[in-house]
This record gives structure tokens, sequence and C-alpha cells, in this order.
């Protein structure tokens, strides 16, 4: 049995660093007049992918070792020095003199995210999808592009207004070390995109959506499995995924074998 404890939280935050330090060097190599960068500090990844990106922040502060203003300077300097907001995603297993440290410079609690994690080691208990003309499948080499525009084809029904950012992400996240794209094809037409990534047993799910004409064909739940299965097949031993308190999308997890870790919080510096 896995325990929602500071050893899960330390695996499971490390894991979402690596992806998101592994996407900005993707960025960097793709776009290096990005300037997209990161760096460690007391055992906390710090990202910079752009001022406006949602993975500019840090994951693990406190998770690893004991956080000193010093190190806190260090950590605000280098999103400073890029215009960057400040901001943290911490776990409530991190140390709890963190608290503390982050009241005294001003710091603010602005969002809150599910971490969610699944045991891979038990027998999976899959939920097929009653649909004979749907198959899902990793993306062969050169359809990265098809890929990213079937990711940002699904987000546009919701986020029209972020379609370039959403297709310019795909492509990044498409050529970035440890992530697996799906697909999933409804006639061998693409109708849903799904990331995974995968790091030292790992698995994080993230990033999957439906383009409008492909809803409620079990896309979603076809891809679910396909990236858990092919995580297992890996040696993955658990699976992850971070999704907004008490929506749809934690419903969903769930409701397929998925249980909540913690509530993670993000602080954010406010200047004066």
């Amino acid at each position: 049995m896995i325990y929602s404890d500071q050893q899960l939280a330390q695996q499971l935050e490390r894991t979402e660093a690596r992806a998101n330090a592994a996407f900005v060097e993707a960025r960097a190599s793709l776009f290096p007049e990005s300037k997209a960068q990161w760096i460690e500090v007391a055992g906390t990844y710090a990202m910079f992918d752009g001022p406006e990106s949602p993975l500019t922040q840090t994951f693990g502060l406190g998770l690893f070792g004991e956080v000193t203003h010093p190190d806190l300077d260090k950590l605000e300097a280098f999103f400073t020095e890029r215009s960057a907001p400040i901001l943290h995603e911490i776990s409530p297993m991190a140390d709890a003199e963190l608290l503390s440290l982050l009241n005294e410079r001003g710091y603010q609690p602005i969002e809150y995210t599910s971490v969610l994690y699944r045991d891979l080691t038990e027998d999976l208990d899959y939920q097929i999808a009653d649909n004979k003309h749907l198959a899902t499948r990793l993306i062969a080499t050169g359809e990265e592009e098809r890929w990213a525009r079937t990711l940002a084809q699904g987000w546009s029904t919701e986020m029209p207004d972020l379609s370039d950012f959403i297709l310019e992400l795909g492509q990044i996240t498409a050529n970035t070390a440890g992530a697996f794209p799906f697909l999933a094809a409804l006639h061998d037409e693409p109708i849903a995109a799904g990331g995974l990534y995968i790091y030292d047993g790992v698995a994080l799910l993230a990033g999957a959506s439906t383009i409008a004409a492909g809803r409620r064909q079990g896309a979603q739940l076809a891809l679910l499995n396909a990236r858990l299965q092919y995580a297992a097949q890996q040696g993955c031993t658990i699976a992850m995924m971070g999704a907004s308190p008490g929506s749809q999308s934690q419903r969903n997890a769930e409701k397929h074998g998925f249980r909540i870790a913690y509530t993670r919080t993000k602080w954010q510096l406010v200047s004066d």
C-alpha cells in the first residue's frame, strides 16, 4: 500500500519538477531567443519559461531540506532578473517552518491543486471504451506537429484565445525528453491527444483534450487506459496527475482509481 507521506510527496513533486525542467530545456533548444532556463536551489527546481508561462515557478520548495532566507534570495533573484512573477508550488508535506518564512517575506496563497496518484503495481482494472472504431497509440517520429494540432484543437472550444499558445506548448511537449505523446483516432482520424512523462518509475499524466467533433466516443477513457498500461509496461509503480479541487477532472480521476495524495498551494510574492 502507498501512503500519503513526505516520501510520496518527494516522488510526485520531483517528477513534475523534472517534467517542467525538461520542457524548459526543449524550449531553450527550439527557441533560443526565449532564454528559457532552470536552476536548482536547496533541492528546489526553479523554471523560467517566459514571464507569462504557467511553467514559470518552482516545485519542491521545503520538501528536500531546510530552506533559508539566502535560498529564497537566490530563487527570487532568478525570477526578478527575468521580470517574471515569483511563484512557488508547495506541498503540505514541506518543512513547516517554510510557512513562517513565506509570511515574513510577503507571500500570499493564490491557488490550490489536488495532487492525485494511483498504484500501478496492483492489477489494473480498466474500463474499456465501447467503440470498436477507436484506437490509441504512441505517436511515431514525424507526427509531433499532428499531435500538437490535435491537442490545440481540443482545447480551442474552452480557451479560444489561447489556441496559438497551446499549439506552441504542444509542439514543445512533443519534443521534450521523457515525454510520450499519445493519440486517439476514430476511423484512423485523430480526435484526441494526451501527454505522458516518465521519470524514475513515476508516470505523470498531462495535457489530454478531445476535438469537439470527436467527443462522447470514449477517447478520454481510451487515452487514460493506454497511458497507464504503457507506464506499467515501462516499469512505473505510480501514476500521478493534478486537478482543481472538486473539479470534474478530479472526479473522473477518482472514478478511475486515483486517490488524493494532498492539496498543494501556490504562493506568490506580492509586490509592495
